[in-house]
């Protein structure tokens, strides 16, 4: 096989490849396209469940727990699938440092997504492996996974800090966000009514129900706000990637026909000697024909 068909076999195998990372591109995409529709929800149940909290905590202020010692555990949100460029590892760094800043000794960490699970399979202190959302979708098995595990975390005694860590692609940056105790920002505001709201339930009954109404929105936005933010990655990821392969593609298409060139120069070469021998040859039979 000549250098030039090898070449031209390379290029269309680039070509397939290109093929499969555009397809993963526009399916990105698209998902993103699908998760801000779904964010656009979510976030405006979570207003609503803080409006409501800081109605009723600034009447009733005593049913939010004291302070206290708080088990710390982490919930990082990390990719689960490839062509993310640094996206678990700058997650992990974050991780470390506020861990050294916070100095809270040895934390649980909840870790979602399976290229993350991959890296810290080692990891003792990891009290869970959750697959992530491949497609929003699948965001409500993950979150039931999580809020398993809290149960799970919360029943082996102490109550819970639960700090969740994870890419938000609006602010272009990792965020480290305290998910429980929840409402600490409601403890000092002021009533905003002469009158406390009127309940069906006990104070403290109503506020274990708002903690899980809310919980449960925070964790889905969450975990839907880290999906984009991997989506996002990813299309950025694969655009250099498929632009790197289409100008590798041309440049093959180049020396291709820098290849076919050659070739035909040689053919033609080759075309003029015989056509000099043949000429050379009636020549030299002409003149035995004339002596």
């Amino acid at each position: 096989m000549t250098q030039r068909h090898l070449l031209e076999q390379h290029r269309q195998t680039l070509g397939e490849v290109r093929g499969i990372m555009n397809s993963m591109k526009i399916l990105a995409h698209m998902e993103v396209r699908k998760l801000a529709r779904f964010l656009d929800a979510q976030r405006a149940v979570i207003a609503h469940i803080e409006t409501v909290a800081a109605d009723f905590i600034s009447c009733h202020p005593e049913v939010l727990p004291q302070p206290g010692a708080l088990r710390q555990v982490y919930l990082l949100l990390g990719s689960e699938r490839g062509f993310c460029g640094d996206f678990n590892e700058s997650l992990l760094m974050q991780m470390e440092s506020h861990i050294h800043e916070s100095n809270i000794g040895t934390p649980r960490l909840i870790a979602v997504g399976r290229k993350l699970c991959t890296q810290l399979e080692k990891d003792t202190r990891v009290a869970a492996f959750i697959n992530g959302a491949s497609v929003a979708e699948e965001a409500e098995k993950a979150l039931l996974q999580i809020i398993n595990t809290l149960v799970q975390l919360q029943a082996e005694g102490g109550t819970l800090s639960l700090t969740a860590i994870y890419h938000d692609p609006d602010r272009e940056q990792l965020i480290t966000a305290e998910v429980l105790p929840p409402f600490e920002k409601q403890r000092t505001i002021a009533p905003h009514f002469s009158h406390p709201p009127q309940l069906n339930l006990s104070p403290d009954a109503f506020l274990a129900e708002l903690i899980d109404h809310y919980l449960f929105a925070a964790l889905h936005e969450i975990l839907h706000v880290s999906s984009m933010a991997e989506n996002l990655r990813r299309v950025r990821h694969l655009e250099g990637a498929v632009q790197h392969l289409d100008d590798k593609s041309a440049d093959l298409m180049r020396q291709c026909n820098a290849l076919r060139q050659e070739e035909i120069t040689e053919e033609i070469e080759v075309i003029l000697l015989s056509t000099v021998s043949l000429d050379e040859g009636r020549h030299q039979n002409s003149c035995l024909t004339d002596h």
